[in-house]
């Protein structure tokens, strides 16, 4: 067995056997420690240990939080540990009491914010706006770098991104239309780049809180196994080589958050993201994969991506209780009897959903695959 994913294995019992307070605490637990990995960074077992007092609810975030700063101050003393893995540790510690708090303003003083809470007393310019121009050499472009926002132009540009996303109406999209906005929208703020070190760990933070505003229920598996794909598909999505044939594409990030919110079972591969990664190659790679058992959707159900994201808080609600009523769907989702009407007769007629047994004894069948949870 890997040595780097016996942390996964430890954590995901926890998401078999327990109450769902404990499912979230180890999902929020997996994500931070695997978003280590965009760094090189590697977490200790002592963190380990704490995530899971944490998740057994024997401590709380809090104390948990405590308990590592006060290892590494006594760690400091001896001089017999690696100031990769403090920092590892420490932020892994604050990215899961983030995610496990129930609030967020879509902003871009939110992000600061977040970033600061990950690093403040790790990097000293924890919170503060870079002052200096970067670059940086990617594998995937074979050393070749992003072209990053200016430092003179962090401010104006962060505002006019969220600003478009504010206008921005998701009514009516498709989640597969809505997933290839979101994943412009964070391609663009991370090419942005507004910190010195740890953008895509503060941008992952981000855009999770962004995402669950929407009401997608977010697991731990596609973040704590492809943290590093992630950060490539990030720079895939901003770099342009017009000599080389190369340009920008949002494709390969869409397939992380296909995974991420969708249980898709895209083949996630740092070398298909390689600008010399042949398209020919790859398609008989994933092919060989799909033979040998890949995930697999069932291939009886429609699938959920051409649902609108309306519909599928309907059908949440609707999977939750088969008896609802549409008074009740009503009342739960915050629209109108009207819309709702108008919403189920749409779903019937796509074959999604159908009413069994008339009107008053009646019960709903859906016939759409829902791999995640739409509150």
């Amino acid at each position: 067995m890997p040595e780097t994913n016996h942390w996964k294995l430890e954590l995901e019992q926890y998401i078999r056997q327990n109450e769902p307070t404990k499912v979230e605490k180890s999902r929020a637990w997996g994500t931070a420690i695997g978003l280590q990995d965009v760094d090189g960074l590697k977490t200790s077992e002592y963190l380990l240990e704490t995530a899971k007092e944490h998740i057994e609810g024997k401590i709380d975030i809090g104390v948990a939080q405590e308990r590592i700063q006060a290892y590494y101050e006594e760690q400091a003393n001896r001089e017999n540990f690696s100031s990769d893995t403090k920092e590892a540790d420490i932020v892994a510690s604050r990215i899961a009491a983030l995610l496990g708090e129930q609030t967020f303003q879509f902003s871009p003083a939110e992000w600061q914010t977040i970033y600061k809470r990950l690093f403040e007393g790790v990097f000293h310019h924890a919170g503060v706006f870079r002052t200096y121009n970067i670059s940086k050499k990617e594998w995937v472009l074979k050393g070749n770098t992003v072209l990053y926002a200016s430092a003179e132009s962090i401010k104006p540009t962060l505002a006019y991104d969220f600003d478009m996303e504010k206008q921005f109406s998701y009514e009516g999209l498709s989640v597969a239309e809505a997933i290839k906005h979101i994943s412009k929208f964070t391609s663009g703020i991370w090419q942005i780049h507004p910190f010195c070190e740890g953008n895509t760990r503060a941008t992952a933070v981000f855009i999770i809180k962004y995402m669950k505003t929407f009401g997608f229920h977010i697991g731990n598996e596609v973040f704590a196994e492809h943290s590093w794909y992630f950060r490539n598909a990030l720079v895939r999505a901003n770099y342009n080589n017009f000599s080389e044939g190369i340009t920008a594409t949002t494709e390969y990030l869409e397939l992380f958050f296909e995974n991420l919110l969708l249980n898709k079972g895209h083949e996630l591969r740092n070398r298909f993201l390689h600008v010399d990664y042949r398209k020919d190659v790859q398609q008989k790679d994933v092919q060989s994969v799909n033979q040998n058992g890949s995930k697999c959707q069932n291939g009886t159900l429609n699938d959920a991506v051409n649902c609108t994201l309306d519909e599928l808080a309907i059908l949440q609600l609707i999977a939750a209780n088969p008896t609802i009523t549409q008074k009740e769907l009503a009342n739960k989702s915050g629209k109108s009897e009207r819309t709702i009407k108008r919403k189920t007769v749409e779903l019937q007629e796509k074959g999604y959903l159908k009413r069994l047994n008339g009107k008053r004894n009646g019960r709903w069948e859906i016939y759409v695959e829902l791999p995640f949870k739409i509150l």
